[in-house]
């Protein structure tokens, strides 16, 4: 038992986009001074309907910025890169590992095999996309490529996006659970995948990615962390700094 490497697991929590991110982010910094850090795991959910966009994506399109201003939606920019993301009634994930592959596809596919495992354990086969990454379009669900799972008819059901920094990986992931179609269509003016999930409750999902993590990583082993209150006064002056929400352009 001593041989095996602790995993940071955060229980689930609900939070705003700037409460969320900074919480990745603090993790991530947590990786480069505690030397026991190897990786850490959480999945959490958003309180409403949040658009996460791309550290890169500058110019938003006018319907976003009114979705906005009359409060349909929220926005918050995410540390990791790629496109926006509808958070709507899925499942968010985020993975902070230390000693990444340094080659990015490889890091990808180490970090979406277990995501498949999980996934195969309740009857979804999943598998890379294989698009190339598409500048000019803003939704990244609209595209697969090999940061992304896709089923057998190509519907896209987990997007990903990664955050480099001194080495150390910071990937983001949404698992699509039941969107709002409404909002998608306002939003990024198409209906969203199609998911056919054979399981709805977020518990199990978690369940079995949990599972699937460690049988991945047999030498990894789960360990539960609580933030306490020095961690909560850091993670708040990252939300407030760094995370506050897009409200006006």
């Amino acid at each position: 038992m001593n041989n095996l490497e602790k995993v940071h697991y955060l229980n689930p929590l609900e939070l705003s986009g700037p409460e969320q991110m900074a919480i990745d982010l603090f993790l991530l910094e947590k990786s480069f001074n505690d030397n026991n850090f190897n990786m850490a795991i959480r999945f959490y959910t958003w309180d409403g309907d949040w658009l996460s966009i791309g550290k890169n994506q500058k110019e938003l399109p006018k319907k976003w910025i009114e979705l906005l201003k009359n409060e349909q939606l929220k926005i918050v920019r995410r540390p990791s890169g790629g496109k926006a993301v509808l958070h709507s009634r899925g499942l968010t994930y985020a993975l902070i590992w230390k000693y990444p592959p340094r080659n990015k596809k490889e890091s990808y596919l180490k970090t979406t095999q277990w995501l498949k495992d999980g996934f195969k354990k309740a009857g979804v086969d999943l598998f890379l996309g294989i698009q190339p990454a598409n500048v000019s379009n803003s939704n990244c669900f609209s595209t697969s490529t090999l940061a992304d799972l896709v089923d057998k008819d190509r519907n896209k059901h987990i997007g990903s996006a990664q955050y480099w920094r001194k080495g150390h990986l910071l990937q983001h992931g949404e698992i699509l659970m039941e969107p709002s179609k409404k909002l998608w269509k306002k939003v990024f003016n198409s209906d969203p995948p199609k998911i056919k999930n054979k399981f709805k409750e977020k518990d199990k999902v978690i369940n079995f990615l949990k599972e699937s993590l460690g049988e991945l990583w047999p030498n990894l082993q789960l360990s539960h962390y609580k933030l306490d209150k020095k961690d909560k006064e850091v993670i708040k002056h990252l939300a407030i700094n760094k995370f506050k929400n897009i409200n006006h352009y």
